[in-house]
């Protein structure tokens, strides 16, 4: 096959050594410029790169200001930084309208990433108030069959907040929660011959497509099942991760330069027919999502990496969805599962990039990117995680 990658995608890497200092400075303006630039009611001001739907959504954890302060009191818990305003009192606000905006666009307001489960659980996480709990548990339950089966507004996402809980606080009903997404998991995992393995059926924006990648498909399952993987009945366990595995096998392509994924598989769906190299879909979210496998796919997880370093930095931005950053984690994760420095001395690489292309944005645009997905916070977690040698990627393995 080709080279698996779209070049023009990327850039080269810039001939900067490691510094930790130099990226605690860097999480320390962005986490100053974050709280310079709060406003009550307005929140943060939306980005140009985020798209013309930014400002309308402009309250979600994945890109709007929920995820702006999950970010600031994780790296505020974390001693990361200097603490700041939790901004807990915003949150009742902020839940409200971002409810009132998904109704309004016609989409459910159930999910993790994008609605009520992912607000919820970040003020219950910063207030500890045992009222939002039975809020929390209706919600997880009633998406636990959610039809659109991927991680950003699914049963997956869901999952999460139930696992987070159980480990929190040792309550059996989030264990239960967790169990009940993951029955529906299992039912919906069906073969397809054509493919040679188990898929899940994305039913998303008003398309029903096989989507292989972290946010939207396969990839992004695959790691809920596993990170509560220690919930599951040992025999369902065991079937599942085999499953997982030989599905990631089926629909990898590989070539000299390393190992990739497609966007889905099957025909063509939702415009998704591109190669890309980044954490929402590609190579660097299938390790992301999945080095936490106990299964004999090291080489697919090896290859993939290879093929991260080889198409380097996302020329689009330093951010963890289609960024430098979210790539940056598929070398974390490979250093944790295989202790080779290797992997450690790439994860430190690209942050050096990625503060470079953060600043030159900034310059450009006249203010920061104020989201935790798609900008500088979820930059400074990455940056973080470089400084401790971690891979504990934002909102999916830690909340």
């Amino acid at each position: 096959m080709g080279t698996l990658f779209d070049a023009e995608r990327h850039e080269p890497l810039v001939k900067r050594a490691w510094d930790a200092g130099e990226a605690q400075l860097a999480i320390d303006r962005i986490v100053a410029d974050t709280h310079s630039e709060f406003a009550a009611q307005r929140y943060w001001p939306s980005h140009p790169d985020d798209g013309p739907d930014s400002s309308r959504f402009s309250t979600l954890l994945y890109l709007g200001a929920a995820g702006v302060i999950w970010g600031l009191n994780h790296l505020a818990r974390e001693n990361a930084t200097d603490n700041g305003p939790n901004y807990a009192q915003h949150l009742p606000e902020i839940l409200t309208r971002n409810r009132a905006a998904l109704v309004e666009a016609g989409f459910q307001t159930r999910s993790y990433l994008m609605g009520d489960a992912g607000i919820l659980y970040t003020t219950w996480k910063i207030t500890r108030s045992s009222t939002l709990l039975a809020e929390l548990a209706d919600v997880i339950g009633r998406n636990s069959k959610d039809p659109t089966l991927e991680l950003m507004w699914g049963t997956a996402g869901t999952m999460l907040v139930a696992l987070a809980l159980y480990e929190e606080t040792g309550e059996t009903r989030w264990a239960e929660l967790f169990r009940q997404g993951a029955e529906y998991l299992d039912d919906t995992f069906v073969f397809e011959s054509e493919h040679r393995c188990h898929l899940w059926t994305q039913n998303l924006y008003g398309n029903s497509v096989k989507l292989v990648g972290a946010v939207h498909g396969f990839a992004g399952n695959a790691f809920a099942l596993t990170r509560g993987g220690k919930l599951l009945d040992p025999a369902r366990r065991a079937r599942l991760w085999l499953w997982i595995a030989e599905t990631l096998r089926a629909t990898a392509s590989t070539a000299e330069n390393g190992t990739n994924w497609p966007q889905s598989v099957g025909p063509p769906r939702l415009g998704r027919t591109q190669l890309l190299v980044q954490h929402c879909h590609g190579a660097p979210g299938m390790v992301t999502s999945l080095a936490g496998l106990s299964e004999p796919i090291d080489d697919l997880l090896v290859a993939a990496g290879h093929l991260t370093w080889t198409a380097g930095p996302v020329r689009k931005g330093s951010n963890l969805c289609h960024g430098t950053a979210g790539n940056g984690f598929a070398f974390l994760k490979l250093f944790e599962r295989s202790g080779d420095e290797m992997w450690l001395d790439r994860a430190r690489a690209f942050p050096m990039h990625a503060i470079e292309q953060s600043e030159a944005r900034k310059a450009e645009v006249g203010r920061g990117r104020y989201s935790l997905w798609t900008g500088d916070i979820g930059l400074a977690c990455y940056l973080w995680e470089c400084i401790r040698a971690t891979a504990r990627f934002p909102t999916l393995d830690i909340l």
